[in-house]
């Protein structure tokens, strides 16, 4: 999702090897992280500049919001499950206190008399003395079924402890997922106020770095993935190019940073995690030098923003409102890691 402006492409040279230039980028991403403003720089580069911390700290907002709420989401189904568990646990124990309800009622109603009298005076003695072993058994069966009507009701009683706490942790999630969604429409509304405050000529600079057409970037080429998979995932990105950037969506229509990423490797039947911190944890790490088509380039110390490498310098990314899925050179911002899935 990269709520930045973009910087003046590093660029790879069409005809300089791709490892020497994904290493020249690297340092070259260490330095603009260190970059600070010039002290000769007018009052719209102040501008600008608050404008891109705004994007990058929505950003960091989205992807909190994006956990937030994958996290939440996850609480509901367990909520689910959990109550759906407890109604068939409470028809089971019902059914087991009807049946033993009735058992004890006949008991009660033949139970009346002592044994040894009912022996003395039954007209069949063999007959009494059969229901009687009956009625052993009876009573045996009767404490197994009250052993498992009490087992049952320490499960249940546990099952909906459990789902209190869940319930609980949900509200916590809902109550998360509502304030970093109010952080990031605050810092994108301040954005936007600034944006609007540029001169028109700024402005209309500011939107032409934002296009997706842009002319000024290399040819990205058809540098072969490493897998199926990977080559499969780079296809899919590059059919989103142009798709607007929509903070908190992963498809198929619009896209934050990371929502690109897992929609993209959905289709290759990959299922990532929802956010750029989990996403770098997805697969195997490797150097900048030696990224290939499909890997994950993750942004920043605290891996906030995410793209996929293409080839030649390149990465396609949701950047932020108001610039569409596009490419951008590898080392636009300070890159923290690379990841093969």
């Amino acid at each position: 999702m990269g709520f930045h402006r973009r910087l003046a492409p590093s660029g790879f040279d069409r005809g300089s090897a791709a490892g020497a230039a994904l290493t020249v980028l690297s340092a070259a991403a260490a330095a603009l992280g260190a970059a600070v403003p010039s002290a000769t720089a007018s009052p719209t580069d102040h501008t600008r500049a608050e404008v891109d911390r705004l994007y990058a700290e929505a950003e960091k907002a989205t992807e909190s919001y994006n956990r937030a709420d994958e996290r939440a989401d996850t609480l509901r189904e367990q909520v689910t499950r959990a109550q759906d568990r407890i109604a068939r646990q409470q028809q089971r124990i019902n059914t087991m206190r009807e049946a033993l309800g009735s058992l004890a009622g006949a008991q009660y109603r033949a139970g009346g008399m002592d044994p040894s009298l009912a022996l003395l005076f039954s007209d069949d003695p063999d007959e009494y003395l059969e229901k009687a072993a009956a009625l052993d058994r009876i009573n045996a069966h009767q404490a197994g079924e009250l052993r498992e009507l009490q087992a049952a009701m320490r499960e249940i009683a546990q099952e909906r402890t459990e789902a209190t706490g869940r319930l609980t942790e949900l509200d916590r999630s809902r109550k998360a997922v509502a304030a970093h969604k109010k952080t990031v429409e605050r810092k994108l509304a301040k954005a936007r106020a600034l944006l609007n405050s540029l001169p028109t000529a700024d402005r209309a600079a500011y939107d032409r770095a934002s296009r997706s057409d842009r002319a000024d970037l290399p040819d990205p080429g058809n540098a072969a993935a490493p897998s199926a998979r990977a080559a499969t995932a780079v296809a899919a990105a590059r059919a989103a190019l142009g798709s607007p950037y929509v903070w908190g969506s992963n498809g198929p229509s619009g896209f934050d940073c990371s929502g690109l990423m897992q929609w993209s490797y959905a289709k290759a039947g990959v299922s990532l995690p929802r956010t750029s911190q989990a996403q770098r944890h997805a697969g195997q790490q490797v150097p900048l030098s030696q990224a290939q088509p499909g890997d994950l380039v993750t942004y920043r110390s605290d891996a906030s923003h995410v793209g996929m490498y293409v080839g030649n310098g390149q990465v396609i990314h949701a950047p932020y409102p108001g610039a569409p899925v596009r490419y951008d050179p590898v080392g636009m911002m300070p890159v923290s890691s690379v990841t093969r899935v």
